[in-house]
């Protein structure tokens, strides 16, 4: 699928690093950085004023947290997606970060394939959790083999569904992978945030992972 221009805003109190962000993505079109910010306050002068669709913020910096900020963005511009750049890799950090909605979480040592990865996924209405990421959540819940009530709510289609949602396949790919229609996947979706009290992806996600309903590859 074709994705329009993303303007993207850079949150982070490290100078260097948002230069060399800025130097990566300027290589080509379809992701273009249209501000930067040292601090969550800051940026959000930056989006009351200017159209912005991505923000690649980090966790720590001054006067407010990556957190706060996600959680704020959240709140009031919806429609803005976020992807968190941190060099935290602690459980806690991860699922305070998937409670507070942001589409996407990747380690700052990944390499450039990984980024844009993640920046397609989310473009495309997607979320991108890195394996490392997601191996972090699975360290703090309790596996148990059994079928728990929650899942017993879902049919088996609707949690092979589930699965392949979590493992970043798009609608398209889900329904030639199952060999059904794109229309019936999307109405699984639709049943599949109703069951689990879900209002996005991220909240599908977080019920896949309490639920352990995928491997780590």
């Amino acid at each position: 699928m074709e994705i329009l221009q993303q303007k993207i805003l850079i949150v982070d109190d490290h100078q260097m690093f948002i230069d060399g962000l800025r130097s990566l993505l300027r290589k080509q079109d379809t992701f273009v950085v249209v501000d930067e910010a040292l601090d969550g306050q800051k940026a959000i002068e930056i989006i009351e004023n200017k159209t912005i669709d991505i923000i690649l913020c980090d966790i720590n910096m001054p006067n407010m947290s990556g957190i706060e900020l996600t959680k704020i963005v959240k709140q009031r511009f919806p429609e803005i997606k976020i992807i968190i750049l941190s060099m935290h890799n602690d459980p806690n950090v991860v699922s305070e970060i998937m409670m507070a909605e942001a589409e996407g979480y990747i380690l700052k040592n990944t390499g450039k394939k990984e980024l844009f990865d993640a920046l397609t996924k989310v473009a495309n209405n997607g979320t991108f959790y890195s394996n490392e990421v997601l191996a972090s959540m699975m360290q703090t819940i309790k596996v148990d083999k059994k079928i728990t009530s929650e899942t017993q709510l879902l049919s088996e289609r609707e949690i092979e569904v589930l699965k392949l949602i979590v493992e970043e396949y798009s609608s398209e790919q889900i329904a030639d992978k199952l060999f059904i229609s794109k229309r019936t996947v999307d109405t699984h979706r639709i049943n599949l945030l109703a069951k689990t009290n879900s209002k996005t992806l991220v909240g599908l996600i977080k019920f896949a992972v309490r639920n352990n309903l995928f491997t780590i590859k």
